[in-house]
């Protein structure tokens, strides 16, 4: 740990004076909401999803046993019963688009399940958790042969509506939403058709958090580790244009995309509130070569990170129900380790509700201090902040390392802090203590939307 001496950086120079600013805290709710999360239910949900036989997205959709349309029909069910239970606190959708592709032969509909919970502040802020509902075994096509997928991807799914069952009990400020997604294994259709309904409604979505392949604690080479789930996130908005990324070369920001800056705040999480896991912040959208869902959230302007276990096990992806020489194949209900299964949706629960119960992160912000020994940092208020913190970190380090209150000001100088050697930026505090996500400086770090670049004719 790199330990330097508050000296060094001896004061910062407010814009404003008077009571102490607001500062965050540590809340005891969130500790509670860390060890909530049951097993049992988790298990009783991929009992459930693995009973339909298959949940291949071409599979049928009549059938009340069988398939991804019983399938869906009993996730909304699940939701409907979540909303009875706090009186109507969350409304259910199914939002739907019809698709052709390489691996959807003829149209076909792909439809979500979505669990909404209002935000008590009123605004379009979202926190959104994904997970994909379909399943499939070797052959992509195959929508006939039985295709449990209980960890790819029913222990997201699972996850999310225990996330929900908890979180409706729950206040946010921010609006909450919980989907299982469908027709992710035949092209990320899912995803995009929840990002076309976000932008439709007009969405603000400070981050989504995909879960996909994360109740499993083997790897394929015998490691068991029960204790690191790995949070992917990109490096530089997706969609950012040519003058962003000539701007963003030259001044920073290969590092700080706001979906790296949420991957931030959730190892952050859990550092303090589940200390027995270890959120292992992966450099990368996806896994080598592969996809999920939240590159469509990523596509469409939205911060999102892929949420998946330590170590994968790929005799129990996408393969036909087997044995061979000793192996068995195929992803059963034996490969999920409930517990772990359990900590990882902790992870989800409480970083939806520190994020809800948060501000919306500071817009605007921006640095100077080209040839002086002090740094400015200026940005725009956002609705709900009661102060602001600045931070800073080495240049090459991973973690934000400092950090100071400033108030409830929209700038600060930051006295014999050079700015050719640090990268700074901005969370909003609110008076209760419950902080933002950190904004980096100009486009590359805005949690607001960027608008997808128009297709080339």
């Amino acid at each position: 740990m790199l330990l330097l001496s508050f000296a060094l950086f001896p004061a910062l120079v407010f814009a404003s004076q008077g009571e102490s600013p607001a500062e965050p805290l540590e809340q005891p709710s969130l500790h509670v909401l860390a060890s909530a999360p049951s097993e049992t239910e988790l298990r009783a949900t991929i009992e459930k999803l693995v009973g339909f036989g298959t949940r291949h997205t071409l599979s049928d959709t009549k059938s009340d046993t069988r398939g991804i349309g019983a399938a869906r029909r009993w996730v909304k069910a699940r939701f409907e019963a979540i909303s009875h239970d706090c009186g109507g606190c969350i409304e259910v959708v199914t939002p739907s688009q019809m698709f052709t592709g390489k691996r959807i032969p003829q149209s076909t509909e792909v439809m979500d399940v979505v669990a909404i919970k209002r935000g008590s502040e009123g605004s379009k802020r979202v926190i959104v958790m994904t997970g994909h509902l379909d399943s499939r075994v070797t052959d992509v096509m195959n929508a006939t042969s039985d295709a449990p997928g209980a960890n790819d991807d029913a222990s997201g799914v699972a996850a999310l509506i225990e996330a929900a069952r908890l979180l409706s009990k729950e206040d946010n400020r921010a609006t909450l939403v919980f989907a299982a997604l469908s027709g992710e294994e035949q092209g990320l259709y899912g995803g995009k058709v929840l990002a076309d309904y976000a932008t439709a409604q007009g969405w603000q979505v400070q981050a989504d958090l995909n879960n996909d392949i994360m109740g499993n604690s083997r790897g394929q080479n015998g490691v068991l580790d029960n204790t690191t789930v790995r949070v992917f996130s990109e490096g530089t908005k997706s969609n950012e244009t040519d003058a962003q990324a000539k701007y963003r070369r030259y001044h920073g920001g290969e590092v700080d995309s706001p979906s790296r800056n949420v991957a931030r705040y959730m190892e952050q999480t859990a550092e303090r509130y589940l200390p027995d896991l270890r959120v292992h912040m992966v450099y990368r959208t996806d896994r080598y070569a592969r996809g999920g869902d939240q590159v469509s959230f990523l596509e469409a302007g939205y911060p999102a990170v892929r949420i998946s276990e330590g170590h994968e096990d790929y005799t129990r992806q996408h393969q036909d129900l087997r044995t061979e020489k000793d192996i068995r194949y195929g992803d059963t209900i034996d490969g999920v380790d409930f517990r772990y299964l359990a900590r990882v949706t902790a992870l989800n629960t409480v970083t939806m509700a520190a994020m809800s119960r948060a501000p919306a992160p500071p817009t605007g912000v921006d640095i100077e201090g080209a040839l002086a020994t002090d740094t400015t940092v200026h940005w725009k208020k956002v609705p709900g902040a009661a102060g602001y913190s600045v931070h800073w970190r080495d240049t090459t380090a991973p973690q934000w390392q400092f950090s100071r209150a400033v108030g409830d000001t929209d700038q600060a100088v930051i006295k014999d802090v050079v700015i050719d050697d640090w990268f700074f930026g901005v969370s909003s505090v609110s008076a209760d203590g419950y902080e933002s996500p950190v904004a980096f400086p100009g486009d590359a770090g805005s949690f607001v939307r960027s608008p997808p670049v128009a297709s080339k004719p």
